[in-house]
């Protein structure tokens, strides 16, 4: 076994117990976006779009960019969370996996292969409801999910990290009630940062979730003014996402050797 087939067994072994899972998480992937829309783009959409918008384009269209990227991130933090925990002190398999050729980074490194694979499917089916709810044209919605996936691998590598450093699950419940979903209200998700307090906005511009909602919104909107987006380039987004993408797998790889291998 080559040291580039490695981590694919890994993604050939979350595929196998994907497909005793993969109805539930379907259905969720396609009912998540309709409610979202529904009741954030469509009804609370008609009210923002009939009183005093500054916006330059639809609530829907901006509400439904946002929520591509927040969706990303929610599905790459989860996938880094609860199912590494289950492989350490749960399941174990992952003690199981390091008894034969294939080494923890193989692990994270497969792993990460397999969010991938998650997210572009999630986020396809996303694009695919957001142009069925006439927020994007489909050209637009398409480009979107790359972009998404990064903001999504980015979280997905991180937590990864965090969760390998930890004894239970507590401190995972406690980062997503008070780190991930907290990140909704404060990356203009649901409305610009230019409508937050000026010390909220520049903690804004540090956090991860803005620099995917940014991307995904300057990529499926392209031209749109500072109503809708911030001047930074496309560039920096970019930068921010692939450089804590890396470091995300440096440190689990990291973390998890010394884990499994004391």
């Amino acid at each position: 076994m080559s040291t580039l087939t490695r981590p694919f067994r890994v993604v050939e072994s979350e595929l196998i117990g994907y497909r005793r899972t993969w109805r539930g998480t379907v259905i969720s992937s396609f009912v998540n976006p309709v409610l979202f829309l529904s009741a954030m783009g469509l009804s609370l959409g008609t009210l923002v779009d009939s009183g005093d918008n500054d916006l330059a384009i639809s609530y829907l269209a901006f509400v439904a960019t946002g929520l591509m990227a927040a969706t990303a991130m929610q599905s790459g933090a989860s996938d880094g969370a609860f199912p590494v925990m289950a492989g350490i002190k749960w399941r174990k398999e992952f003690h199981a996996t390091i008894t034969t050729p294939i080494s923890p980074t193989d692990i994270v490194i497969g792993r990460f292969y397999w969010a991938a694979i998650r997210l572009t499917f999630i986020l396809l089916v996303f694009a695919v409801i957001a142009v069925l709810f006439g927020a994007l044209e489909m050209r637009d919605a398409l480009l979107a999910v790359p972009p998404g996936v990064l903001t999504g691998l980015a979280f997905q590598t991180v937590v990864t990290a965090f969760t390998v450093t930890r004894e239970d699950e507590t401190s995972l419940s406690t980062m997503f009630r008070f780190g991930i979903i907290p990140l909704f209200l404060f990356s203009g998700t649901f409305f610009p940062i230019s409508q937050l307090p000026d010390y909220l906005q520049g903690f804004a511009y540090v956090t991860p979730l803005f620099h995917g909602v940014e991307l995904v919104r300057k990529v499926a909107l392209p031209g749109v003014d500072e109503s809708v987006v911030t001047n930074l380039p496309i560039s920096v987004h970019i930068a921010y996402l692939a450089v804590m993408t890396v470091l995300g797998l440096v440190l689990a790889s990291r973390f998890l050797e010394r884990r499994l291998k004391p």
